[in-house]
C-alpha cells in the first residue's frame, strides 16, 4: 500500500495526486511513467510522471476522469492508501544539449512536459514552453512551468488567454520565438501529438512524442501497448513511450487507444445515475 498524501482537482476533471513512493522517487528520471491500481480490486493504469521529490520520497501525478478507474482514484481522500504504485517504468526522455527546444503539452500533457523541461533547461538549453487548452479556466500550473522555461507561450481556442487558435498555429508560433526550433517534444492527447507532430514535418524539425497507448503489465509481457513506428512493431511500455512523432503510425495508434471507448464511457454513465438518485432521495 502506498499512501495518498494528497489528491485534488486542479481544473475541472483534472486531478493532481501526490503519493509516497520513495523508492520511485529516488529512481525516477524527466519522461518515466507509474502503473497505478487505486484499490485491490481496480485495472491497471498508466500516467506519466509530473513531478517527483526524492528528499521528502513522493511521486505526483496529474489525470483526468475518463473511465472508471481515473474515477476511483480521484474519489481517494489524503490519507488513503493506493494498492498499487509500480514503476518507475518505460525509457527517460532523451537528454542533452539541444539548443532551442519547443516543449509543447496540452491536457494532462502540461504537466508531464513540466520534468521534462526542468531537465532541457538545467542541460543549457533554451526551453520555450506552449501549452495549449480549450479555454483559460482549463491551464494550470502556469508559474511553475514559466520558472523551467525562457518564455511560455500560452494558446486557447476560445481566445480568453493567450494566443487564439490550436495546435495548427506551432508553424507561426515558431516564426516568432527569438531562435529557431532544433527539437520539438510534445505531451498530451493523441490528437495534439499527431497534429503538432504534421505541423513539425515540413519544418524538417526533429519532433519527439510521448505515446499514451492502452498497457496492462507496462513490462512488456502483455503485449497491449504495440504500435508501429516507422514500419516496425514496437511496445511503447519498453521501447518507449518516446518515438519520433514523424514515424508513429497514428491511424493505427488512435484505432486501438479507442477499441474500449464505450466500456470506459458506461462505469461512468452509472455513476451519474447513482448520483442522481442520491439527490431525488
Amino acid at each position: 500500500m502506498f499512501l495518498l498524501i494528497e489528491n485534488k482537482m486542479i481544473v475541472p476533471n483534472m486531478y493532481q495526486a501526490v503519493i509516497s513512493a520513495p523508492e520511485i522517487a529516488a529512481a525516477a528520471q524527466a519522461g518515466q511513467f507509474v502503473i497505478i491500481r487505486p484499490t485491490e480490486e481496480s485495472e491497471r493504469i498508466p500516467l506519466s510522471l509530473s513531478d517527483w521529490d526524492a528528499a521528502r520520497g513522493t511521486v505526483s501525478v496529474v489525470y483526468m476522469i475518463v473511465g472508471k478507474t481515473t474515477g476511483q482514484l480521484a474519489a481517494l481522500v489524503a490519507g488513503a492508501n493506493v494498492a498499487t504504485v509500480a514503476g518507475p517504468l518505460g525509457n527517460p526522455m532523451e537528454m542533452g544539449h539541444f539548443g532551442h527546444v519547443a516543449c509543447i503539452g496540452g491536457c494532462y500533457g502540461i504537466a508531464s512536459i513540466y520534468p521534462v523541461a526542468r531537465q532541457l533547461k538545467a542541460l543549457g538549453n533554451r526551453v520555450s514552453i506552449i501549452v495549449e487548452a480549450r479555454s483559460s479556466y482549463l491551464l494550470f500550473w502556469q508559474q511553475k512551468l514559466k520558472s523551467v522555461c525562457d518564455e511560455l507561450v500560452v494558446i486557447t481556442r476560445d481566445g480568453s488567454k493567450g494566443l487564439t487558435g490550436h495546435i495548427n498555429s506551432l508553424p507561426a508560433i515558431f516564426t516568432k520565438l527569438p531562435l529557431p526550433v532544433d527539437r520539438a517534444i510534445i505531451n498530451g492527447c493523441n490528437y495534439l501529438m499527431m497534429r503538432g507532430s504534421e505541423e513539425t514535418r515540413p519544418l524538417g524539425i526533429r519532433t519527439i512524442v510521448s505515446l499514451n497507448t492502452l498497457m496492462i503489465d507496462g513490462t512488456g509481457m502483455c503485449g497491449v501497448c504495440r504500435c508501429t513506428v516507422g514500419g516496425a512493431t514496437k511496445f511503447a511500455c519498453v521501447d518507449g513511450p518516446h518515438f519520433d512523432g514523424h514515424e508513429v503510425n497514428w491511424d493505427e495508434v488512435t484505432r486501438r487507444r479507442q477499441a474500449y471507448l464505450r466500456e470506459e464511457l458506461q462505469p461512468l454513465r452509472s455513476s451519474a445515475g447513482e448520483f442522481a438518485n442520491l439527490e431525488q432521495g
